[in-house]
């Protein structure tokens, strides 16, 4: 593994996209602290120290873990990537509602192009309206509950907040374009990945408080270590699960030669949703709760975090959004209908709608397995947080939607850092041998 790592920085061309990427990520991290005008920082640290707790909502934590952001705090990135985010997921099912947007996507690179112009220009109203939301639910709140911290409430103050939070946003965005453009991975999933992981040392020496304050509690962490790694193999293999669909090419005649009948197979990815249904889920449970504490102080006590109710209602939820996204995403009569123009067909299907059909039932029954996992790991924190008694904050770690979003991003990194090191000649991550039992798996 360090031969493959120092190979990483013989490689120019990988080399540069490396530093690229660590240098755009450190003036992420670097701008997630940068304050915003008319914040005293001394009175805000000092606030700071007094509090017990992050008094973070699990909405609230939620929208830090997707969008790379800092939401509670005024900050020029409170927002982090959350309202690109927003436009992206917008545009994304707009792609499968509207025919002009459709017709679009199927134009190949051009197409793609003009949609992501339309996200980023759509992606400013949103920041508008985000930062205006948390101006009035958090800001304020600051202002009033610690003395100092802003010392001018007002017109002004809420003005520049709003450009200031909009440029961060904007700026952000931005960054993430040239990672991806001009570093390694995806942009805008790294920024997320950076802040979600940035939070591990936090948690792991709140463990070692935890332990020294209590003995007893280091049987909790050793099992806490467990049932990470255990998570972490699980989302692994979910993540690179897939239900091979047998497919063959029809034999055809050119010249004096047959041509074609080769055997091939159709991946269907067993979670094809990936982390959507747990963000869905999240914001429909969490959503009414932190409105009604923000506009009256009270909250539904039916679905208070981590009640039976919760848990039952997040399920629910999971699976429903599961299958939504999914059939959104996943076209049967589509599919079946370009399997066909290609001269591609399913052994045992007639072309059509039976392989349509056929491909509708696969994708029902791998939507369920992909849903019952999503559901597990997003139970997992809750679970550990009110039955082991340990921290939220700690407790998030252990599934949800950070780990999900961690590991997938860390596996894509991992295959075009090995593509890179492949394609010079150079040994990847993955010995010879080892490549050669995972071909045979």
């Amino acid at each position: 593994m360090l031969r493959q790592l120092s190979n990483l920085f013989r490689v120019e061309s990988l080399r540069s996209r490396i530093l690229v990427t660590l240098g755009l990520l450190f003036v992420y991290r670097f701008g997630n602290q940068l304050l915003l005008p008319g914040v005293n920082h001394a009175a805000l640290q000092g606030w700071l120290e007094k509090q017990t707790d992050s008094g973070v909502t699990p909405f609230v934590g939620l929208m830090n873990a997707l969008a790379g952001a800092n939401v509670n705090m005024p900050v020029f990135m409170s927002l982090g990537i959350l309202p690109y985010i927003t436009s992206s997921i917008i545009f994304s099912l707009l792609v499968k509602v509207l025919p002009s947007l459709e017709a679009l996507s199927k134009e190949g690179a051009a197409g793609q192009r003009k949609i992501n112009q339309y996200s980023r220009l759509f992606t400013v109203p949103i920041c508008v309206a985000q930062a205006l939301a948390i101006t009035f639910s958090f800001f304020r709140g600051i202002a009033n509950e610690a003395d100092g911290v802003i010392p001018e409430w007002g017109f002004g103050f809420i003005f520049t907040t709003v450009v200031g939070i909009t440029a961060g946003t904007i700026f952000l965005m931005w960054i993430g374009e040239q990672i991806t453009a001009h570093g390694i991975g995806n942009g805008v999933s790294l920024i997320i990945t950076a802040n979600i992981v940035s939070d591990i040392p936090t948690a792991f020496f709140r463990i070692l408080d935890q332990a020294g304050k209590d003995r007893t509690y280091i049987l909790t962490a050793s099992v806490l270590a467990v049932v990470y790694f255990a998570v972490v193999i699980g989302v692994i293999y979910m993540t690179k699960a897939q239900r091979r669909v047998p497919i063959q090419q029809a034999k055809q005649m050119r010249g004096n030669r047959m041509v074609g009948g080769g055997k091939q197979f159709l991946p269907i990815k067993l979670n094809q949703a990936n982390v959507m249904p747990v963000i869905f889920a999240s914001a429909v449970l969490t959503l009414p709760t932190t409105i009604s504490t923000a506009v009256s102080g009270g909250s539904f006590d039916f679905i208070a975090y981590g009640g039976w109710w919760w848990i039952t209602i997040e399920l629910l939820l999971i699976v429903f959004f599961a299958y939504f996204w999914t059939s959104l995403m996943f076209q049967p009569a589509e599919m079946a209908k370009n399997l066909q123009e290609y001269g591609v067909f399913v052994p045992g299907q007639r072309p059509g709608k039976q392989t349509a059909d056929f491909l509708n039932r696969i994708m029902i029954h791998v939507t369920l397995v992909g849903a019952a996992f999503l559901a597990a790991l997003a139970v997992i924190p809750t679970v550990a947080s009110q039955g082991m008694g340990v921290d939220r904050f700690v407790a998030q770690f252990l599934g949800g939607t950070g780990i999900l979003i961690v590991v997938g991003v860390t596996l894509d990194l991992v295959d075009q850092l090995n593509a890179g090191l492949l394609s010079r000649q150079y040994e990847g991550f993955m010995s010879a041998a080892s490549s050669r039992r995972g071909a045979r798996g």
